[in-house]
């Protein structure tokens, strides 16, 4: 019975020490808990505020970008317009340089000279150096290269052959015709009377005694039968002419046809100055033939005034040649190479 009322008493004891542990235990579980919801709370609130300032970041962030975005924007823009305004500027000029050089073309085909585009070429090659672009440096040796072709080329000199072409016009009247007279040879004149005393020439000795007026009368028409009969001997010649006569049409001409003839010869002597004004060297030529076989068929030949004009057009035949006006097609090329290639 005192066993049992000892083990009673010890399992009281027991029961009472488990009782406190119990408590204790539950009050730290409760003081644990509680401490973990107040960590917990705090936690959330330390999230909330995370998530509150990533939100805020991501905010900013995004506006950043946008920003970035606008002023990559603005900045290729800027690009753009630098680089459009660039290649307008360099277009406009290879757009002025090629006007240039098709003026100066053109002038050079009416003026028949090369110095209008030698000047066109100078004046383009000193702009682009001036620009000093890259992209141009093709079109700056193009320059040189037709600049060292055009000052190598022989062209016919115009001004020279237009006025040898207006010097025949002008001496067209005084060429002789074939039915016109012959040109006479250079003829000793008749000597004069008295002309032997004059050059110093010994003379028939006058009478120291004039005589009478009849043998004054006598000398004076044996004088003038002398100087008649010499006059007469010279143009005994004239009288007859014998000429061989291949072509009777050049002959028979009548003096309103010898007028259209030389009328016909001038025009076409300005229809050739006018062929060789418009560098149409071939027409000028054909003109010159033309007029070389009617000068040949209508005209004295053999008369000196007529050998330097055959000289003229036979000249002028060699001198007038077909050379082509040289052009700066390589510079046009380049030019319209670098505009293109933008």
């Amino acid at each position: 019975m005192v066993v049992s009322t000892v083990l009673a008493l010890l399992a009281l004891a027991l029961g009472g020490v488990l009782w406190q542990r119990l408590a204790r235990t539950q009050e730290e579980l409760a003081r644990r808990t509680l401490q973990q919801q107040t960590e917990q709370a705090a936690v959330r609130a330390l999230a909330e505020q995370a998530q509150a300032a990533s939100a805020d970041m991501q905010a900013r962030l995004g506006v950043l970008e946008m920003r970035v975005a606008e002023v990559s924007l603005q900045r290729s823009q800027l690009e753009e317009l630098m680089l459009s305004v660039s290649r307008s500027r360099d277009d406009a000029l290879l757009q002025d340089l090629e006007a240039a050089l098709r003026l100066a073309v053109q002038q050079s085909q009416l003026t028949g000279s090369v110095q209008p585009m030698v000047s066109a070429l100078q004046g383009a090659q000193q702009r682009i150096e001036r620009a000093a672009q890259p992209r141009l440096n093709p079109v700056q040796r193009a320059i040189a290269r037709d600049l060292e072709r055009i000052r190598a080329a022989t062209l016919a000199d115009v001004p020279a052959l237009v006025a040898r072409l207006d010097e025949l016009a002008r001496s067209v009247d005084e060429w002789p015709l074939r039915s016109g007279p012959p040109t006479p040879a250079p003829r000793t004149p008749p000597p004069t009377p008295g002309a032997g005393a004059a050059k110093g020439q010994p003379a028939e000795a006058a009478p120291a005694d004039p005589g009478p007026w009849w043998s004054t009368a006598q000398a004076w028409a044996a004088a003038v039968l002398r100087d008649g009969w010499a006059r007469l001997q010279l143009a005994l010649p004239d009288l007859v002419r014998i000429r061989r006569i291949e072509q009777p049409e050049a002959v028979l001409l009548t003096p309103q046809q010898s007028y259209f003839l030389r009328e016909n010869a001038r025009l076409l002597l300005l229809n050739a100055r006018l062929a060789v004004l418009a560098r149409q060297f071939d027409g000028a030529r054909a003109d010159l033939r033309t007029l070389q076989r009617h000068l040949e068929r209508y005209f004295d030949t053999d008369a000196p005034l007529l050998q330097p004009v055959l000289r003229t057009l036979s000249e002028l035949q060699r001198d007038l040649r077909s050379d082509a006006l040289p052009r700066p097609d390589e510079t046009l090329a380049a030019l319209a190479a670098a505009a293109g290639g933008r």
